[in-house]
């Protein structure tokens, strides 16, 4: 099946640091900061938004790898800007530069990878296991 996606496009997301987001409540760490994973959660959700409308019915995109950094602490409050581009398209196989910004530069960058899935044959291959 072929999927019209093309590649070198891309999105910008953008989301303020709320309580919930930081490394304390995460449980990720004891500070009020941005948390990581709060980051990654936003980095594949801006991905897979980039990707989906493209899709036929009944399908949809799983995160299967993710690697970044976590370069500066963002405070509460923050405004983040998550840009997600599509740089590769191998068959099902899709390949996206994230960067992560808020107010003072880059807080985060790295690659993820992303497979296209029938929603409903995924499921029961879920549920059977």
């Amino acid at each position: 099946m072929e999927f019209d996606l093309i590649e070198g496009s891309s999105i910008v997301k953008e989301s303020t640091v709320t309580e919930n987001d930081t490394a304390i409540k995460m449980g990720s760490g004891d500070l009020e900061v941005y948390a990581t994973p709060s980051m990654i959660a936003f980095m594949e959700n801006t991905a897979k938004d980039l990707v989906s409308g493209r899709l036929p019915k009944g399908y949809t995109t799983v995160g299967i790898e993710i690697n970044v950094k976590h370069i500066k602490s963002s405070p509460l409050g923050a405004n983040i800007k998550c840009n997600s581009t599509l740089i590769k398209v191998d068959g099902k196989k899709l390949f996206f530069e994230v960067i992560a910004e808020d107010e003072r530069g880059t807080i985060g960058k790295g690659s993820h990878i992303r497979f296209i899935v029938n929603a409903e044959e995924f499921m029961k291959k879920a549920e059977n296991n």
